[in-house]
């Protein structure tokens, strides 16, 4: 009489080399040099990457949702349609990377730097970005509402369609930054907010009367 064994799980492969599709969900890689790979369509849910190099990594796809990536390094980089949902990625660098379509939903990205880097229609909504330095980014269409966006930089991003329905703006930064195709944005948005003469507004809406924003160094 054959015996059938019941189906278990698949567990993650911590030990596993990267490479597409590799199961690291739960795994710790912390302050580990992992730039070039390519981990396109990973699980990656809930893997602890602090302080780690994931430099020129292709991560198209990949699941990291609730993933770790403080102080991680993931510039110039490939993550177009992944899933950062809940991630935790306070200080988090990710310069000059393609990341359309990308989910930030409910991220954690206190003081990361994205600079330069391709967001086009991603969704940051209900995000946490404070301080973080977006400026040079792509933000075409990209969908904000909820997000704390409190002393972002944005100069120089490309904000045409994007949605900030009841984002955060305290002393947010809009120096040179082109704002008239910008959806659902509202005065007292901008009364909150830092721009100057070079920042373009929708016709509806006026510059505050504090802009320029004095320095504040003292809040840094």
């Amino acid at each position: 009489m054959a015996f059938t064994l019941p189906m278990v799980p698949a567990q993650a492969g911590c030990t596993d080399y990267p490479g597409k599709g590799v199961d690291w969900s739960n795994c710790r890689k912390r302050n580990v040099v992992l730039s070039g790979n390519d981990f396109s369509g990973a699980n990656l849910e809930k893997a602890d990457f602090l302080g780690s190099d994931l430099r020129q990594t292709n991560l198209s796809k990949a699941n990291m949702t609730k993933a770790r990536l403080t102080r991680a390094n993931i510039s110039n980089s490939v993550l177009e349609g992944v899933n950062l949902n809940r991630a935790e990625a306070t200080r988090m660098v990710m310069k000059d990377s393609k990341a359309a379509g990308a989910n930030f939903e409910k991220a954690e990205m206190f003081r990361s730097i994205l600079s330069g880097t391709d967001l086009s229609g991603a969704n940051l909504n209900k995000s946490e970005f404070s301080r973080a330095d977006l400026s040079g980014t792509n933000l075409e269409g990209a969908m904000m509402n909820l997000a704390n966006l409190a002393r972002v930089r944005f100069s120089g991003a490309n904000l045409a369609g994007a949605d900030m329905a009841e984002s955060w703006t305290y002393r947010t930064d809009f120096t040179g930054t082109d704002l008239s195709g910008v959806k659902n944005l509202e005065q007292r948005q901008l009364d909150l907010a830092c721009g100057d003469d070079t920042t373009v507004l929708p016709e509806s809406l006026k510059k505050a009367d504090k802009w320029p924003c004095e320095d504040d160094d003292a809040d840094d």
